[in-house]
């Protein structure tokens, strides 16, 4: 199925999220400790680069109007698997069964966006409220590259 252009980024960010998933689920099973704790590291940097961003997006632009088109257990689904994840993240062990869960639910998550969400909104929610969705993915975008910018600039001298 083809996807509406303005949620094209938002799609285009669990491709990302679907490496980190599968990469975070093979270094809990087979991982070294260092390696375990070597994920945990990247997945925090994941979240504030790319999974924190992307959920913002979808809280506060996307999921507000699925909800006020009667979408509540689709919306509530969204809104309890983001809770988790950050609470998985926010824990400060580094254990194997939590980057399993992570993982797992992960993949899950960005699936059940795909397969659910994204169709739905698609259905429901009129082109001017996608449109706002896509225009805010590429504001986040663009404010992380300039932020990642002038990290490396500052870095440089």
């Amino acid at each position: 199925m083809k996807r509406d252009p303005n949620l094209q980024d938002l799609s285009r960010d669990h491709h990302h999220a679907l490496v980190l998933a599968r990469r975070a689920e093979r270094a809990a099973e087979t991982g070294s400790d260092e390696e375990v704790a070597s994920m945990w590291e990247s997945i925090a940097h994941a979240f504030d680069s790319d999974l924190g961003p992307h959920f913002e997006v979808e809280e506060h632009h996307l999921l507000p109007p699925l909800e006020a088109a009667g979408e509540d257990e689709l919306v509530g689904r969204i809104r309890s698997d983001h809770q988790r994840l950050r609470a998985l993240c926010a824990q400060t062990r580094d254990d194997r069964g939590r980057l399993r869960r992570f993982g797992e639910l992960l993949r899950e998550h960005v699936r059940f966006e795909e397969s659910e969400l994204f169709p739905r909104a698609e259905k429901v929610l009129d082109p001017s409220e996608l449109v706002a969705v896509a225009d805010a993915s590429a504001a986040t975008a663009a404010a992380l590259q300039r932020a990642d910018d002038r990290a490396k600039n500052g870095a440089a001298e």
